[in-house]
């Protein structure tokens, strides 16, 4: 059969195997969907984690006013790390054959991988060792990470698909707070060795959760003769710049996020500098932003999933976009930690509403025989925007802060993530969001599991 009677024949109803490319129409149990998301809850473990030891430890570690581009460096350097191997792991687990399956053992070298680099970021107590070690982190996650989104598209039917993304929201919003609660050991003590150890066992955990109950989805695509040198580097082939609505979530993705990770990556210095709150009342109100965030993002995320099975997902992604501009308003100018606390609530149902629906978004346009490529691709933004937010955030503080590290610095950072919602709506109005259920016109794949 040619290729393009394929790519021209509709989509038909019935099983995963019906349609190769197709989303699949099988319910999955509660159960089953949980699982699906609950990695999520283990890998933002860890990332929450690391954002408290990277803004306390690199000031410790590095003299005024350098403190600003040492984190946008360090920034930089993960996020290449991370943008690189996400697809191209994500790609080459389209095509494993394995007794595991194709996603399962990459998941299972880097959650491996993840509790042995996080050792030595406790250990490090140079900014190079602990740049070292952050950027080897970015790589072992992002290893398990790439393959892991491929899933959702994989297994989720359409008309649970709002839902799942739901379950993926809170499972990472869950795992960010829990990772800062756990990390707060490591400020009162200055020791975070044993929490960071603690991470680790957590993310391996919901790792192995995964090794051990998550279904198998399609089969693996056809490689066609072809060299896993040459799949890798098919993960960054010049085809995707014609999916214009794809690269236009990814880029509003990306400035929504910088928005959010803008408040993440630099609260504590917000409390130091611009509020001047003492560090041992820090140890109570870092886990209060961090908590009022996730409860917020939790009572949020099913309601906007409901709401945008209804509406549409642009129109609510465009809401989560207004409320985080004015969340992050005031948080820039507040003049206590309290009126700081109401911005934060206004972040947390923002963040919410957007991971509600964003996973469902993305899994609605993106061909869906390719999932575990253009998701990975896709996490690009995500593996990104803090680091991108520390870039702007760090340069800001530099800045307006000086030697003196003033508190003009911070609330220069909050500001300049105003700017970045707005972005993420512009972006927004470009992608057509319409459910695309056909395999890409070029590729042939292999039949579907049924």
């Amino acid at each position: 059969m040619a290729i393009e009677a394929v790519a021209e024949r509709p989509p038909m109803a019935g099983t995963l195997g019906d349609v190769a490319g197709a989303r699949p129409t099988e319910r999955l149990p509660l159960r089953q969907l949980f699982q699906l998301s609950f990695y999520w809850l283990g890998i933002n473990t860890i990332m929450g984690g690391l954002g408290v030891v990277v803004q306390k430890q690199i000031p410790a570690l590095v003299p005024a006013p350098w403190d600003g581009p040492a984190i946008a460096l360090q920034s930089v350097l993960t996020m290449l790390m991370a943008a690189a191997i996400q697809p191209t792991i994500g790609a080459l687990s389209d095509y494993t054959i394995s007794r595991w399956g194709r996603r399962k053992p990459y998941i299972a070298i880097g959650a491996t991988l993840d509790v042995v680099f996080l050792i030595g970021i406790g250990l490090s107590n140079t900014y190079l060792a602990l740049v070292a070690f952050l950027i080897a982190v970015q790589f072992s996650s992002n290893f398990a990470q790439g393959p892991f989104q491929g899933y959702v598209p994989d297994l989720v039917p359409q008309r649970q698909v709002a839902f799942a993304s739901a379950l993926v929201g809170i499972m990472q919003t869950a795992g960010f707070v829990l990772g800062t609660i756990i990390i707060t050991y490591g400020v009162t003590t200055n020791d975070y060795l044993l929490p960071l150890i603690f991470l680790g066992i957590i993310e391996l955990a919901t790792a192995i959760g995964t090794l051990l109950w998550v279904k198998e989805g399609r089969k693996a695509r056809d490689r066609q003769g072809r060299s896993w040198r040459a799949i890798a580097r098919s993960a960054w082939g010049t085809d995707i710049l014609k999916e214009r609505s794809f690269l236009y979530l990814v880029i509003s993705r990306l400035m929504f996020l910088a928005g959010i990770n803008m408040l993440l990556g630099f609260y504590i210095l917000f409390m130091e500098r611009s509020l001047l709150i003492p560090p041992d009342r820090q140890g109570f109100w870092i886990p209060v932003t961090a908590g009022t965030v996730a409860l917020l993002t939790l009572i949020a995320t099913i309601p906007s999933a409901k709401l945008s099975d209804r509406i549409g997902r642009k129109p609510v992604i465009y809401a989560a976009c207004a409320i985080g501009a004015v969340g992050m308003a005031v948080t820039a100018f507040s003049p206590s930690i309290e009126v700081f606390v109401l911005g934060v609530v206004a972040i947390g149902v923002a963040s919410g509403t957007f991971l509600a629906v964003d996973w469902a978004l993305m899994t609605d346009i993106i061909p869906k025989a390719a999932s575990g490529r253009y998701m990975g691709i896709s996490n690009i933004a995500v593996v990104s925007a803090g680091p991108f937010a520390s870039v702007i955030g760090g340069l800001l503080l530099f800045t307006f802060g000086g030697e003196v590290r003033s508190g003009d610095g911070p609330r220069a950072a909050f500001a300049a993530a105003i700017v970045l919602f707005f972005l993420a709506a512009f972006y927004l109005r470009r992608v057509d969001a319409r459910p695309r259920d056909e395999p890409l016109p070029d590729e042939v794949v292999v039949p579907a599991v049924t």
